[in-house]
């Protein structure tokens, strides 16, 4: 995966705000509507799994995949105030 894009993205996009638990797990495992996700597509679940805390919640494959993320630079580290995350 490539590294984050300026600015807050994805956070702003449409894809990362309609996200929900199931979605993000689909897309960042790519598994059932997963299966033929963008690059992009990847990142913003992956960044959405982060910012909810859903990825330390999970199967551990997630939060170690998560951390990963956070330290290539990929994603970037959760808001502190989940309500700028975007937490459903």
């Amino acid at each position: 995966m490539g590294a984050v894009k300026e600015g807050n993205w994805p956070r702003t996009t449409t894809f990362y705000k309609n996200l929900d638990t199931y979605l993000a797990t689909a897309v960042a495992e790519g598994f059932c509507e997963g299966e033929n996700a963008t690059e992009d597509e990847k990142i913003c679940a992956w960044q959405w799994l982060i910012d909810t805390g859903r990825a330390w919640e999970l199967q551990g494959f997630f939060g170690r995949t998560a951390s990963d993320l956070i330290s290539a630079g990929v994603c970037d580290k959760p808001f502190k105030d989940k309500k700028e995350g975007g937490d459903k």
